[in-house]
C-alpha cells in the first residue's frame, strides 16, 4: 500500500475591509471571505480607527492589528475558526484598555 501526501496551498490575502459588524477579506484566488466581528471580540470592542489600522502580515497569510494585538490568519478564516481567546484573557485586556483610556 502506498501513501499519498496532500499539500494545501492557502491563498494569500490581498485586501481587508472592516465594517461595524463584518470582517471581509479578498483572497488572491478570487474569493472573498466575510465573517461577523463577533467572532473576534477584540475587533468588536475596537474603535473604528483601531479597526482600520491593520497590516497584511505573514507574507500575505495573516492580518495584524497592532493597537489591539489581534492576529487573524487566512487558514482560520477559511476553516471558520473563531477567536480562541479565553473570557479571562479578554476581561484582562478590556480592563487594561479601560485603564489606558482613563489614564
Amino acid at each position: 500500500m502506498s501513501s499519498v501526501v496532500v499539500t494545501i496551498a492557502w491563498p494569500k490575502i490581498v485586501a481587508v475591509r472592516v465594517s461595524e459588524d463584518t470582517l471581509s477579506v479578498d483572497l488572491d484566488d478570487g474569493r472573498t471571505v466575510s465573517v461577523p466581528l463577533s467572532w473576534y471580540p477584540r475587533l468588536a470592542y475596537a474603535t473604528e480607527r483601531e479597526r482600520q489600522h491593520f497590516e497584511i502580515a505573514g507574507a500575505g497569510y495573516g492580518i495584524h492589528w497592532p493597537e489591539i494585538d489581534e492576529d487573524i490568519g487566512v487558514e482560520g478564516l477559511l476553516l471558520g475558526k473563531r477567536s480562541t481567546e479565553s473570557p479571562v484573557s479578554l476581561a484582562r485586556w478590556l480592563a487594561e484598555r479601560e485603564k489606558r483610556r482613563r489614564g
